[in-house]
């Protein structure tokens, strides 16, 4: 039976003001270990507002929230903080990297950020995550010197520098072209296949959903499905799977 990694009980999120926002309402569901699916919804639905609380970027003003079998609902930011490094890798829709810093640099930020030095053995965990990833040899260029599509690999071999149990990726295509898309797609696959990395991808193309094996549809706040996807397209292996970490 696969570990449970989020249970979510009538997860809820309201913006004080003169007129209170309920962006989120009674969400519950639970997420297993090694799941791929798609957050859906349309723009204001709240899927943004359950990936930042999935994401320990915010808190639930009701219900409860456990990730990796610990309780977040409550907990204080710098210990959000320092789950956050350990348990998530993030992807956005821009990659987010560091202009001043190099590839090998940015890939590592994850494990700096949780006090490591550039070592050896840090260099080596990196040069192998950006081998996963298809940029072997450009560890050393600056991040300004890569495609689009280099650059948003790299993004995501900064998401998985610490091996995290659960990627949570905010429309990770949304500015690439077809060819790049398809190639993140399969990256995705293939590393939580081989991996067993869960992921969490929040989309606007239906395509990209429909090929994942669950889908979440977000309406008003509220979960309004929560549908096993029988027909996501087959995995294609891309060139040099991983190794497994």
């Amino acid at each position: 039976m696969a570990e449970t990694l989020v249970v979510a009980e009538g997860l809820g999120r309201v913006y004080p003001g003169a007129v209170p926002t309920v962006a989120l309402e009674g969400v519950s569901f639970q997420f297993d270990a090694g799941e791929f699916a798609a957050i859906v919804g349309r723009s204001g639905s709240g899927k943004s507002t359950l990936l930042n609380m999935l994401g320990l970027l915010d808190t639930p003003t009701h219900g409860s929230l456990m990730l990796g079998g610990r309780d977040v609902s409550r907990i204080g930011s710098s210990e959000r903080a320092a789950l956050r490094n350990e348990l998530i890798g993030f992807v956005f829709q821009y990659h987010h990297l560091l202009p001043e810093f190099s590839v090998r640099e940015n890939v590592a930020m994850p494990a700096l950020i949780a006090g490591r030095r550039l070592d050896a053995d840090l260099t080596k965990r990196v040069d192998e995550t950006l081998d996963v990833l298809g940029l072997s040899g450009l560890g050393g260029k600056g991040a300004n010197d890569l495609s689009g599509g280099q650059k948003q690999r790299v993004a995501i071999a900064r998401a998985l520098m610490n091996r995290p149990p659960l990627v949570l990726a905010d429309e990770p295509t949304g500015n690439l072209d077809t060819e790049s898309t398809d190639a993140v797609y399969d990256l995705f696959r293939t590393v939580n296949r081989e991996w067993g990395t869960s992921f969490l991808i929040v989309t606007h193309d239906q395509e990209i959903a429909s090929m994942t094996d669950r889908i979440f549809e977000i309406a008003d706040g509220k979960l309004s499905q929560d549908v096993r996807n029988e027909f996501a397209r087959p995995t294609r292996s891309p060139s040099g799977d991983p190794a497994r970490p």
